[in-house]
Formats: structure tokens, sequence, C-alpha cells
């Protein structure tokens, strides 16, 4: 079913064409309004409510499910729950958590980031997002190919000695870090070529968890960008990656004289394409692992991509076997910051068959007597609804849900309206706004005014530092606080009071359909023998 571009009852518009998370397909930096995402970066939980209190009534316009998504999911409501009903509101719901072997890395909402890498996106809305993460104890993943890419970084007989860029990003996390929460740098198979391990663990080794990367929910190749340069494309070519056309090729040249070419593909390698089976392939990821380790890596983590039965039994079954952190699978319909658009649309198995299929293995597994890793959800999610979804879905092994563009959001609108509120800052902070959008205009022209996050944060920092962080940051905090909120609203009428107490049943199927493919209840089917007891008592 094709998600609707308005809700009247929110107030919320697509400019582009939508997709099951809410966010449009094409999210633009620039963008000046209005997705529920969007809204909620300036009003926080005022956007789980319709709007127009006592000038309207609102119904639900979900009643019809089709298909297997997680759009054909039911969250369950409880009538008997514990505790005293005096004492149980929904904000008394514990949203904190934890993932990882020991006592765990603590987060402040079971959230993590996708991995944020090498594209131009990540690198200059930085700050915002990664002070938000860092204020609201949300793991932060930094992507692959980010010290490969930075013209700054320097190698000696071909090992990484310096990598600014990469170096950048930890320190903007760590400077807000808190007791919870923490940052993961991914690694791929140039940087493990380039010796980012060793890099990492010479210079950060006691600020960061590694994760490996077997692939993603948006591709089946590795990750790429795009540049306008044929500098820039020599450049990365002589960095050891593919770049398509090939900029030394006489013909490209001529044609980027011409004005015929004017961008190149950077591509990273395929992992693993040299491992003809499963045990080849275990025997080199444990290897690894140890080696990791050897150098002093306390967490790792894996993250593994949409390619099927056999590729996510591996996954799962190495993580566990490695004794992981964390595995991340991104199934089908997660996002990206470049990514060939049909193979986005056309490859893979979609999210829910594969969170479906990898709770089915860490069963098996953990029936043998086998540790599955904790795990972690992705491919498509924006709202509060799709992360209670799949933490239950995929109860009691999913810690957290993996939300990547969704993130972006608050770092995009707090930089365009920093941009525009102290144009001082605008080319700093990368602002795009000429002028306030109506939308912001209306609520004010102050970040206090705009943000409903903003005195939270005042409370908390002081006015002082309130008034230093970026306010793409202030911006994730109010989205977070719409998050949170829901969350905890969920939760509660479940009769669940901690994200941790989540299980298979608070999750159900909307169709014959789903509860085949998921092994979930029918809705119509859900306590139905304790109902005809209770009939028959």
């Amino acid at each position: 079913m094709q998600p609707q571009k308005t809700n009247d009852v929110l107030g919320t518009a697509n400019r582009g064409t939508p997709a099951e998370s809410g966010l449009c397909t094409l999210c633009r930096a620039d963008c000046a309004g209005k997705c529920e995402t969007w809204l909620s970066c300036l009003r926080g939980r005022d956007m789980l409510y319709p709007r127009d209190f006592g000038a309207i009534t609102a119904g639900s316009a979900n009643t019809e499910h089709q298909g297997v998504s997680y759009a054909s999911l039911r969250l369950a409501g409880r009538v008997l729950g514990p505790g005293d009903d005096a004492e149980r509101m929904f904000t008394g719901v514990n949203l904190s958590t934890t993932f990882g072997r020991g006592s765990g890395m603590a987060v402040g909402l079971p959230i993590i980031t996708g991995a944020l890498g090498s594209t131009r996106v990540a690198a200059v809305y930085w700050n915002g997002l990664a002070v938000g993460c860092a204020l609201c104890g949300v793991p932060l993943v930094i992507g692959e190919n980010v010290a490969g890419i930075d013209p700054k970084a320097e190698f000696t007989d071909g090992r990484l000695k310096k990598a600014p860029e990469l170096s950048r990003r930890i320190a903007v996390y760590r400077q807000y870090a808190t007791d919870t929460g923490g940052i993961l740098v991914q690694q791929n198979v140039e940087d493990s070529r380039n010796g980012l391990a060793e890099f990492l663990a010479e210079s950060h080794a006691d600020e960061v968890a590694v994760e490996l990367k077997w692939g993603q929910g948006a591709k089946s190749i590795g990750g790429e960008i795009k540049v306008g340069s044929i500098e820039q494309a020599r450049f990365l070519k002589s960095r050891g990656y593919v770049v398509d056309p090939d900029p030394d090729d006489p013909s490209v040249s001529q044609a980027f004289a011409d004005g015929a070419v004017r961008a190149f593909a950077r591509h990273s390698r395929l992992g693993h394409a040299d491992l003809g089976n499963f045990e080849r392939l275990r025997e080199q990821f444990l290897t690894t692992v140890d080696r990791l380790r050897a150098l002093g890596f306390s967490r790792i983590t894996l993250k593994t991509g949409a390619y099927g039965m056999e590729g996510l039994a591996m996954a799962v079954k190495c993580a566990a076997e490695a004794g992981l952190d964390l595995l991340t699978i991104d199934g089908a319909g997660g996002g990206t910051g470049m990514s060939p658009w049909n193979m986005m649309d056309h490859w893979g198995v979609p999210s829910l068959f594969l969170h479906a299929k990898a709770r089915e293995f860490a069963d098996a597994l953990s029936q043998r007597g086998i540790k599955p890793a904790d795990m972690a959800f992705g491919g498509g999610f924006a709202r509060e609804d799709h992360i209670v979804k799949a933490l239950a879905l995929g109860a009691p092994y999913a810690r957290l849900a993996c939300l990547g563009r969704a993130l972006m959001i608050p770092a995009f609108v707090g930089a365009n309206i920093e941009g525009v509120l102290f144009p001082e800052k605008r080319a700093a902070v990368h602002g795009l706004w000429d002028s306030l959008p109506k939308v912001v205009a209306e609520r004010g022209a102050t970040p206090e005014a705009i943000f409903a996050g903003y005195h939270a944060l005042r409370e908390r920092l002081g006015e002082a530092e309130t008034r230093a962080l970026p306010l793409g940051a202030i911006a994730f905090c109010t989205l977070m606080d719409k998050l949170g909120a829901g969350i905890q609203q969920f939760l509660a009428g479940m009769r669940r009071f901690a994200v941790t107490d989540l299980s298979r049943s608070d999750v159900l199927a909307a169709n014959r359909e789903t509860a085949h493919e998921t092994g979930l209840e029918h809705m119509a089917e859900s306590g139905l023998e304790q109902a005809r007891r209770i009939l028959e008592a």
C-alpha cells in the first residue's frame, strides 16, 4: 500500500514520494518541511497528538492491512498489568537498556544510528547529529571509508597514521558523551587494508567500538559516493578505490572536459567474494575478531544486509560464536546516502521477513545452548511505532532499533534554522535557507521559541552551554523527546514499564499471510483461549 503524502490529523505533508517510514524517498537537506519527522524536530511530543484540539475529533485511517510489512503488524494492548493503577503512568516507563557482553553498553533510548560514513551530508551535518546523540545516550556509528577518502589522512607504508576527519568526528561526540551511549567505527574491506583498526587502537582504543561490515539494506554492493572533480576521482583511485567511470581513461577525460561526464562514483570492494564456503568465511571472521581483541578493542559488532536466509544464518552464527556485542540486521527498505536507485527498490529481503527469520535463527541457537549476540533491527524505521514493533518482533534478542535517514533530519533542520537566525554562522553550519519557512517562523524567531526541547536542555546544562549547542543537536533532542514519549505510551498500553520487558506477545499479525511469515499470533486469535476460559468460568 502506498503511504499517503499528507496526514490531515497531524498537519504533515511530504514534498516527495513517501516511503513506508513516512520519510520521502528522497530526503533533501534544504527541505522546508513538513513531514512528521521534520515537524517533530520542532514540536517534540506535541506531534503525538491530533492538531487543533477543542475544534476537532479524529479517527484512525489505518484499518486495512494488506501484504506483509511492518505496516501489517499491530501492537497489543492489555487491561491487566503489574502495579497500582494510581501509581502507573506512561511517563514512568523506563526507556534505557543495554546491549553487549558483560555489563554491556548502557543506552538512553533503545535506538542506534545507521552507519554515517563518507557521504558529504554525514560530514557537513555531523556536529548537530553527534552532539544530539551524545546528549541523548544514543550510540552513534561512524560509517565506512571516512579515513580512506580524507585528503588530509596520512599513510606510512600503506598504513593509516593520521585521520583528521575521523578523529574530529570522534571528538565531537566525546565532548558531550555521558555514561550512556558510545561511538562505533565501521570497518570495510578498504578500511581493513588501510590499517584502520591499528590506527584506532593506537589513537582511540578506549573511546570506540569496531563494527565489521558485511552489508546494508540499501544495496548488495559496497559503499559509494559521487564526486564532481576529476582530480578528486583520480585521488580516490590512487587510494585503492574503484572509480566509475575510470578517470584515467583518455575517452573519459575528454568526456569530462566536454561536459558529457560530470561526476564519478567511488565504490568499495565486495567482501567475501573469494570465500567458497561458510567454513572458510567462519574461520576468517573468527580470526579477524581475535585480532581486533588482541589490539585492545573490548566491544566488537557486525552489520549485515538483506542477503537472504543463508547470509543471515552466517551472520547470526558467526556473531554468536565470536561473542560479539551486537549484530545489526538491515533489511531491504533501508536508507542510504548513495546507492543505485533500482537496486534499492528491487534487491534483497524486505525488513519484516528478514527480522522475523533472524529472531527464529537466534532462538534455534539458544535452544542448542549457544548464546546469540544481541541484535539491532533496521530498514525503513522513523517513528515510535516502528521502534516498538521491531523490538517486540525480535524479543528477547533485539535490543535496539537502527534508524538512519530519520536521524539526519534534525541535523538538517537545525543547521538551516541556525544559518538564518545567526547569519554569521551560515557557511560554517551549512545552512541552506535564506529565511525561515512559514511553519518555523510562526513558532517564533529564537531557538527557545522554535524548539520545544530547548528548555529541558537549558534546565539540564545551563543557559550558557545550551546557547553554545548546535541547533541541530537541539532539534535532535526534540525529536528524541517525541520518539521517547511515543514509545512510553505504547509500552504503558501494553502494561510494560520498561523496554526490556517487551515480548513477542506484544506484537500481532494483522493478516493471515503475515502470521504465516512471522510466526506471530493473528490479532483475532491472540488471547482467544484465555477469553474462552473467562466466558466458561
